[in-house]
């Protein structure tokens, strides 16, 4: 079932406002954040797969498009799944010499982020595993989708195809 945040207004969210450089801050337009989800949606649906497009309603009823591994993340959370798997368009989380990383912990996470080691687009989805594991899913797979079969060999396998993050 398609649905989006606005369906039921399960996403509610607020506008994303980032600091500038000074005391400004910039606006991003009808970009938001997760105020909060409520689930009642999902899981009225449970003889279905829902695929949700991450939009937000705000208070007013402003709509605002919300970083999709942001609302999953925060799905897999509230929903209390045992699993978040993110498909993306890189093959995991990579060191500094593009060797993929398995078998992470938010700790090892941590780590990374600090010695610049995950950094830009990968930022975003590395914060939303983390506080997903952090928040009660025992395991967040990050896989490239483009490889044939990578779920079926991610999740099946003892070597998987993609970065694993253990909630411990």
């Amino acid at each position: 079932v398609g649905l989006t945040g606005q369906d039921g207004a399960f996403i509610r969210a607020k506008k994303m406002v980032l600091p500038a450089d000074g005391n400004g801050k910039v606006d991003l337009g009808q970009v938001g954040e997760i105020d909060a989800i409520d689930p009642q949606v999902i899981t009225a649906l449970a003889d279905f797969i829902p695929v949700v497009a991450p939009i937000g309603t705000g208070k007013h009823g402003t709509t605002y498009n919300i970083n999709a591994d942001l609302v999953a993340g925060k799905l897999a959370e509230i929903l209390r799944a045992e699993k978040l798997i993110v498909l993306t368009n890189t093959p995991g989380v990579l060191d500094k010499d593009g060797k993929l990383l398995t078998g992470l912990t938010p700790r090892k996470i941590d780590d990374l982020v600090a010695k610049g080691v995950i950094s830009g687009g990968m930022l975003p989805k590395i914060g939303s595993a983390l506080d997903a594991a952090r928040n009660g899913v025992k395991s967040v797979h990050i896989i490239d989708g483009r490889v044939p079969h990578a779920l079926l060999l991610e999740v099946l396998t003892d070597q998987g195809v993609g970065t694993l993050i253990r909630s411990k």
